[in-house]
C-alpha cells in the first residue's frame, strides 16, 4: 500500500508544510540520507499546541502534540522529496518535550510521533530515538522533533 493510501486509511490529510521560523531550510539531503529540521505542533488554523507537559499539559496532551508534529513532519518530508514512498526507513528521531523540571515521562510523549511513523511506514518507521526534556521551546510549543531518514529512488 502506498504511503498516501495509508494516510487516507488513517484519516490524515497532510497540511501545507510549515514555513521555517528562522534562517534554515526544512531539510537537507546528502546522498540517500535526509536530515529534517525540527518541526513543531502547528495546527491547520495557524495556531500551535503550546505549554509545558507535566504542568499546563498532560502526558496525553503531549502525546497528541507529538502526533501533530508527526503529521507536519510528513508534510515537510513530502515537500523535500516529492513522494513519501521514497522513504526507506526512519534512521533517528530526536524528540524534545517542553516539560516541567520534575517531569519524567518524555518517552510516552514522543511515542505520539513514533507511533505515527510506525503506522505510516510499518517496521521501517521505527528507528533510533532520543526523548528529552527542555526548559523551553520556541514560541512555547509543547514538542519539537527532528529526524534523519534513509531515502530511495
Amino acid at each position: 500500500m502506498s504511503v498516501e493510501a495509508k494516510l487516507t486509511e488513517l484519516g490524515i490529510e497532510l497540511p501545507a508544510p510549515p514555513k521555517p521560523a528562522g534562517n534554515y531550510v526544512g531539510g537537507v539531503q546528502v546522498g540517500n540520507i535526509l536530515f529534517m529540521s525540527g518541526c513543531g505542533p502547528s495546527l491547520p488554523d495557524g495556531g500551535s499546541i503550546t505549554g509545558k507537559v507535566g504542568g499546563d499539559l498532560s502526558v496525553e496532551d503531549g502525546y497528541g502534540a507529538a502526533r501533530q508534529v508527526g503529521i507536519n513532519m510528513l508534510a515537510n518530508i513530502k515537500a523535500q522529496i516529492g513522494n513519501l514512498d521514497r522513504v526507506k526507513r526512519v534512521v533517528k528521531v530526536l524528540g524534545m518535550v517542553n516539560a516541567n523540571p520534575d517531569f519524567k515521562e518524555h518517552p510516552k510523549v514522543i511515542n505520539g510521533f513514533s507511533d505515527l511513523m510506525v503506522e505510516v511506514f510499518g517496521d521501517n518507521g521505527r528507528g533510533g530515538r532520543s526523548a528529552v526534556g527542555m526548559g523551553s521551546l520556541p514560541f512555547q510549543i509543547a514538542v519539537e522533533v527532528e529526524m534523519i531518514l534513509e531515502i530511495g529512488d
